[in-house]
Order: structure tokens, then C-alpha cells, then sequence
């Protein structure tokens, strides 16, 4: 088991990011993950950098620390190949410690650049035209590609690590499953349902299964419930909604019924090592093995949640995972 740590972006400025994710790393985490958005969920988070300068900055200042997106979408916002190119580029500056996830996107960050939002059947489509172009221009060379929704010409990424960076595959359903048996190194997703990892398996699919696990960490239990209620409410509504609504507004009247009593019920809020640990058994009893964690309590208390991890959650977790 891996142990991670999830850089919000839609809730902190990019300097904030790139010093929690040198934090992580003293901490003792894994990896850290970084979301790609365009767009935050709710108005109340108030940031979205591009992940891709932050994670070149978090390169440079951490040693070992695996870095990933989750995740970035390859086939509206960026064409595969500015995608395969961006991850290249991120494996060579962190020294081969970089994985590539990757999904069908939501309209609240692709249907800026005006191309629509297509039905998840055809975003399933392109999504796999977009990893047949990445896997080919990850071999070197010049290449080109002609498919229904992307063309590539004489394109040659000119830059690439010794070694291709792992390629992550988010899943909310069966059939993006197998796709990240069939296209991916690994599967990722949000939620704890068997059907998704046993999809993914059925598929063929035996590379590491990451998934985010809902946390708000402080000393005040109320506290913790009430930061989760403001900045990470969207998180309630589903997959399905999640990615349908088009911006911040949408999502704000969405989640205008989500209750603070709610947020306590889905994310281990609060000090205790035991909620904390019960979350995160239904992820583990599920099949996953490279746990995101998510701290969505008072961003003052970010210290202390990681002082938490490093001295009473991770060997706890260790013990179960063994």
C-alpha cells in the first residue's frame, strides 16, 4: 500500500500548493495528487492554477516524492498530444517520479474551449483514441494519427524520460474500467464500489488501484464538518452530476440541500484516528491500495493533519493494509 496526499487546487493559491506538497513529503507521504481544473466546483473555493506549473515547481523542491495528476483530461481543454507532451516534460523535471491520470473530463472545466459536451459513451471513445496517441508518441520518433475526433501530423516529442510515466485511469462506472484495463497502468476513482475495481480486473487490469479518501481533519469536530461543508460539498452529489454541470453556479444549487450533518456521514471528520480509520477501510476492503488522502478541514489546521498522518494514522494503516 501507498499512502498519498490530495493538493486541492480549487481551494488553494498555487504558492500554497507547492509548499503543502514540500510539506507532504517531510510528512512521509508517497505521492501527492494534484487536481487539473479550469474552474473550481463552488465559489467559496476561490483558486484553480494550472497543475502542470505547480507540479513542475513541486519537482524542484522535493527529492523523492512521487508526483500525478487526477486528474487531467485529454481530449477537450488539451489535445493528446500538448497532453502526452506537458507529461513528458513533468517525468523528465521530477526525475521519472511523475504518473499521468487521466479521464473523460467534466464540463465545468472542457466546455470553455466551445466544442460542447458530449455524451460519456463518446467521451469514452475519444478518451481512447487520445491514450493510443499518448502511448505512440511516449516511443519516440515522429508520428502521425488519423482517427474520428483527433489527427495527428509528423509530431515528435523530443524531450521524453528514460522511462514512459505510468498512465492512470479514472472510473466511475464499469465500462470506464475496462478501458483502464485495456489503456492503462492503473485505476482511479472516487468512490468505493467493488463493481469498479472487479470490472477493472475482469478486464485484465492488475496495476495499482488509487482512490481519494474523504477526511477533514481538527481538533473541533464541528469545525472540521463545517470546512467540509464549504469547500468540498460538491463531492455529494455523484459522479454523474460532477460531471454534467457546466460552472461554479450550477454546483452552488446543487448542493444548496447538502446538510453539515451530511459531510459528517461521508468524510472522517474530526481528530479521531479511529473515524479516519473507518473511512478508509471502505476503500480498502474494496480492493484499492494507493490511498489519496483528502483534508478538507480548516486550512490553519493543515500542520497538524499532517503531524497526525506521520504519527498516528499511517501506521495504522499500514497494520490494516498488512
Amino acid at each position: 500500500m501507498r499512502i498519498g496526499f490530495k493538493l486541492m487546487a480549487e481551494s488553494f493559491d498555487p504558492l500554497t500548493i507547492v509548499d503543502q506538497a514540500v510539506a507532504a513529503e517531510e510528512a512521509g507521504f508517497d505521492f501527492v495528487e494534484v487536481s487539473d481544473h479550469f474552474h473550481p466546483w463552488l465559489y467559496s473555493q476561490q483558486h484553480s492554477g494550472f497543475a502542470f506549473s505547480m507540479l513542475g515547481a513541486i519537482a524542484a523542491r522535493t527529492t523523492h516524492l512521487g508526483l500525478a495528476t487526477g486528474v487531467t483530461c485529454p481530449i477537450m481543454r488539451y489535445h493528446p498530444a500538448i497532453v502526452a507532451q506537458m507529461a513528458a516534460t513533468t517525468a523528465v523535471l521530477s526525475r521519472g517520479r511523475f504518473t499521468l491520470g487521466v479521464g473523460s473530463g467534466e464540463n465545468l472545466n472542457e466546455h470553455i474551449v466551445g466544442g460542447g459536451w458530449p455524451s460519456v459513451s463518446v467521451r469514452h471513445d475519444m478518451l481512447s483514441e487520445a491514450l493510443e496517441i499518448i502511448h505512440t508518441l511516449f516511443t519516440g520518433g515522429y508520428h502521425s494519427y488519423s482517427g474520428q475526433y483527433f489527427d495527428l501530423e509528423d509530431a515528435r516529442i523530443f524531450d521524453l524520460p528514460d522511462t514512459p510515466p505510468k498512465i492512470v485511469v479514472a472510473a466511475g462506472g464499469e465500462e470506464a474500467a475496462k478501458l483502464a484495463a485495456e489503456l492503462g497502468d492503473g485505476l482511479f476513482a472516487t468512490e468505493p464500489k467493488a463493481e469498479i475495481v472487479d470490472a477493472y480486473a475482469t478486464a485484465g487490469g492488475n496495476g495499482p488501484r488509487y482512490a481519494e479518501v474523504p477526511l477533514a481533519y481538527s481538533l473541533d469536530i464541528d469545525a472540521a464538518a463545517e470546512a467540509a461543508h464549504r469547500t468540498m460539498r460538491f463531492g455529494l452529489a455523484g459522479w454523474k452530476v460532477q460531471a454534467e454541470l457546466p460552472n461554479p453556479v450550477n454546483f452552488e444549487a446543487a448542493t444548496a440541500s447538502v446538510r453539515i450533518e451530511d459531510m459528517r456521514a461521508a468524510f472522517g471528520c474530526g481528530p479521531d484516528t479511529e473515524r479516519h480509520l473507518e473511512v478508509a477501510q471502505r476503500f480498502l476492503d474494496t480492493g484499492f491500495d494507493n490511498l489519496v488522502l483528502m483534508n478538507a478541514g480548516p486550512p490553519e489546521e493543515m500542520g497538524a493533519f499532517f503531524e497526525h498522518v506521520r504519527t498516528s494514522l499511517r501506521p495504522r494503516l499500514e497494520d490494516l493494509a498488512s
